[in-house]
């Protein structure tokens, strides 16, 4: 089994979905934040179905960094309820997931609170 995960969030639309993605990245929260455009959800709200246009963030990160990626995350992001899940990664490229463990670390010198 792979300490390596993939997160799942939406945004409202594909600069949100930048900013939040950009952020986590350079906090080193993730390796990677891949934002698909213009997907659309629907769902229920409010007692009832509603549809709207958001973009998708596709982050890469490690076990040990999701609690602090989800808080800073949720933190960030504009809507109430955010979207954010969590995917166990069971198999991928070693050198791949290598990358996405050595990227998700602190940087050197920096402590985590």
């Amino acid at each position: 089994m792979h300490d390596v995960r993939v997160v799942l969030m939406t945004a409202p639309d594909t600069e949100t979905a930048e900013r939040l993605g950009r952020a986590l990245v350079e906090e080193h929260l993730a390796a990677c934040a891949t934002v698909v455009p213009d997907v659309s959800s629907t769902y229920w709200w409010g007692g009832r179905v509603e549809r709207a246009g958001e973009a998708l963030v596709i982050l890469k990160t490690t076990e040990g960094r999701v609690n602090d990626l989800r808080d800073r995350a949720l933190g960030l992001h504009p809507y109430e309820v955010p979207e954010l899940l969590v995917l166990q990664v069971v198999d991928g490229n070693d050198a791949y997931l290598d990358w996405v463990r050595r990227e998700s670390r602190p940087p050197l010198g920096r402590t985590e609170t």
